[in-house]
Formats: structure tokens, sequence, C-alpha cells
């Protein structure tokens, strides 16, 4: 969390909270290929190893505030893993909690799909791309019956 990132009511802004969800799908799968300088690795090299002219883009988000995350001066925590693989999109769930006393403060999802930059038709995932995420598929946050459905 950063100073800048609070809003007049003392917490991290709704906005904010976006961005911490990008930095943590960046962090977990790395950033698109040809982004940046050289870094750490990420957990899984999905959106970094994608071949040129492939572009991951944000297709859907949904966000369920359950209560404010306050700002601290120590890093949020952000779980999050993959909930759904279709065949040429796949769902990130997300729960930001307070890094001090452990609350859930955000629920939120994120879906995603490979597009050609050139001609804008869609990707599909690879079975290699599939086999990388395999291990890290768990239940949607969103789906009916669930809590916080």
């Amino acid at each position: 969390m950063r100073w800048g990132d609070m809003d007049a009511y003392g917490h991290i802004n709704n906005v904010e909270i976006i961005r911490m969800l990008e930095e943590a799908r960046i962090a977990a799968f790395g950033p698109p290929g040809g982004t940046g300088a050289a870094g750490v690795e990420p957990l899984v090299p999905l959106f970094s190893a994608v071949s040129d002219g492939t572009l991951a883009l944000v297709v859907e988000h949904r966000v369920r505030y359950l209560r404010p995350l306050d700002y601290r001066n120590v890093p949020a925590e952000v779980d999050v893993w993959v909930s759904g693989l279709k065949a040429a999109a796949l769902t990130l769930d997300y729960v930001v909690h307070d890094p001090v006393d452990g609350h859930e403060c955000v629920r939120a999802t994120t879906q995603l799909a490979f597009v050609d930059e050139a001609t804008g038709a869609l990707i599909r995932l690879s079975a290699e791309q599939r086999g990388r995420l395999a291990p890290y598929v768990g239940p949607g946050l969103f789906v009916a019956g669930v809590r916080g459905g």
C-alpha cells in the first residue's frame, strides 16, 4: 500500500484496489511479454511467455468490498488463483487481506482473454499453458451457492 493510495476516509481507494489486483496478477503470472525490464521470474510465467503479438486483455472485473482496507505501512496480502479456464479465456480470483488483522477486505475476479494484436482474434489457451495453470486452479468466489457469490 502506498500513502497516495489512501482516500479522504483513511482507507485504500477503490480504484487503487483494482491496481493492487493488477500488481498481484503480474507478480504471479509475469508482465506481458516485451514490457518493462528484466526482473524476478514470476511463479507461473504465463503472460511473460506468450508469443509476440499476443495481448492478454482484461475482459471483466468484479469486485466486492467487504470492509475498508485501512492504510498501513506494510504490504496488503493478496491471494490469487485460477478459478476458471475456457478455450480462449481464464478467470483469476483474489482475496485481499488486511496485513495486520488478517480480515478479508476485498473479494474480486478478473476474466482475461488472449488476443492476436494484428487481427483482434481470440487465441486459444495451449495445452502447455493449461498445464502450467492446473496446480493453481481453485473454486470461484462468485459462484452461486458459494459464500460471497
